[in-house]
């Protein structure tokens, strides 16, 4: 069962596509959320879930204050699945004085690359959970596509399977940490120096 572990929907459950997702652990969620929230990333942030599967990981964002977040699954089932989470956690939103919901979530059933090549707007928080028998190549394309749409304080997250090798980390990105959690290991990702001027 996967469900939000904090924030307005805290305890909500969400629905899980039946296969072709493999949903982060709630453990694996609560660690990244805590490093998130100590560093103040998460309210008020423009949030990017790519592969996003249930859509946990930016639903959680939004149930602990993000402004806006985008789910990103070229699967149906999984664009399906977000767009029911989303209404769930849209339904439990608070309202804003206007009686606005404070947060807003879109999804989009584009593949990964082709959505991010499009894109317009910039990102404060992104999120990569690819399958983990997605190529590195291909993982390496979806981040040298993301970095020239990030703020320069952004945080990327990607997990990945922790027997991989190393992901290739593309110009314009350089990582700050790697942290392993049994079969998961996340690479925090931010841009680099020369890219943020």
């Amino acid at each position: 069962m996967t469900r939000i572990i904090g924030g307005f929907a805290g305890s909500l459950t969400l629905e899980v596509p039946r296969s072709g997702t493999r949903p982060t652990s709630d453990m694996v969620r609560e660690a990244i959320f805590s490093a998130l929230v100590a560093r103040d990333l998460v309210a008020g942030a423009r949030v990017l879930d790519l592969y996003a599967g249930s859509g946990a990981l930016g639903l959680e964002a939004a149930s602990r204050g993000a402004g806006s977040v985008t789910l990103v699954d070229s699967s149906g089932a999984a664009a399906n699945a977000c767009r029911k989470n989303a209404a769930h956690i849209l339904k439990a939103a608070p309202a804003g004085k206007s009686g606005a919901k404070r947060v807003s979530i879109d999804v989009s059933s584009s593949p990964v690359l082709a959505y991010v090549a499009g894109a317009r707007q910039f990102w404060d928080v992104v999120f990569l959970d690819p399958p983990y028998e997605l190529g590195a190549g291909e993982v390496a394309a979806a981040l040298t596509a993301l970095a020239p749409r990030l703020d320069p304080a952004a945080v990327v997250v990607l997990e990945r399977s922790s027997r991989d090798t190393a992901p290739v980390i593309p110009d314009g990105l350089e990582l700050d940490r790697r942290k392993d959690y049994g079969d998961t290991a996340l690479y925090w990702l931010s841009v680099a120096d020369a890219l943020a001027e």
